[in-house]
This record gives C-alpha cells, structure tokens and sequence, in this order.
C-alpha cells in the first residue's frame, strides 16, 4: 500500500528553503522580521511555496530567536553565535517546528533540515544538523520515538 504525501508539503519544503534564505539575510543584516517577510514575497520561488508557512516561521523564529538560541544550546555542543550563519537559520527552523507545529512529524522536520543543509550547508553539516535535531526531537516528542 503506498502512503498518501501531503500535497502541501512541496509547498512547505520550498517555503523552509527561502525562510531559511531570509533567515541568513537576517543574520548578516537584521531588520525587522516584517522587512523579510515583504523582500521575500516577490522572490520567483514564493509562487510555488506555502507562503502562509514562510511567514510563519519567518515571524515566529524572529518574535523568538533568542529562546530557540537557548533552547539550542542544550541540544548543540557549541553556543548558538558560534554556528555558520545557513545551520542557524536551519537549526532555527528545525527547532521551531518541533515545538510548534506538532501536526509535522519530527522525521519530515530532521529530513527536510538535513535535505537544506545537503544543498546549502558546508561539507558534512548535514550530519551535524541531523544529530542536533534529532536530539531535540527525542525530547520535545518522546511520544513519536
């Protein structure tokens, strides 16, 4: 029996590769969180992405950066201001999700982070975002291991 795909979830995996650009935008040049929601409405990928989901996790990383950092550092082994700027932003949007957004399965956020950071993180990053995540998911979701 094959197992039905969500049909938005092409849409949310675009939608976490351009919140995971403007998160690094961000990084290298912070403004409001509003500014990079409004940027990245005109990006030609935002046609084929969750735009609802973008602005989601785009607002809710930057109303609370700073408590998905402290939250990180307990699953990382390294303090958050240390990491690459494209794993944070990812890492960020990892965590969000895990505590967020329940009705996504913490295997699609752990995949869908390793599959960003294949494509736009350093050499073997994957790894690592992969160990972080997964560490968080056994703790944030006990009842999904």
């Amino acid at each position: 029996m094959a197992t039905k795909r969500d049909p938005r979830s092409g849409a949310r995996s675009v939608a976490r590769k351009l919140a995971m650009q403007a998160l690094y935008r961000w990084q290298i040049n912070e403004s409001p969180w509003q500014d990079l929601v409004s940027e990245f409405q005109s990006d030609e990928d935002m046609a084929r992405a969750d735009a609802d989901y973008f602005r989601e996790l785009v607002q809710g990383i930057g109303t609370r950066r700073v408590a998905l950092d402290d939250a990180l550092e307990n699953y990382a082994d390294r303090k958050a201001g240390e990491l690459d700027p494209v794993e944070h932003g990812i890492l960020w949007i990892g965590l969000f999700e895990l505590e967020e957004r329940p009705d996504v399965p913490w295997r699609v956020i752990v995949n869908e982070a390793v599959t960003l950071t294949r494509k736009y993180g350093a050499t073997d990053a994957h790894k690592y975002i992969n160990a972080v995540l997964d560490k968080a998911a056994r703790t944030l979701r006990p009842h999904e291991s």
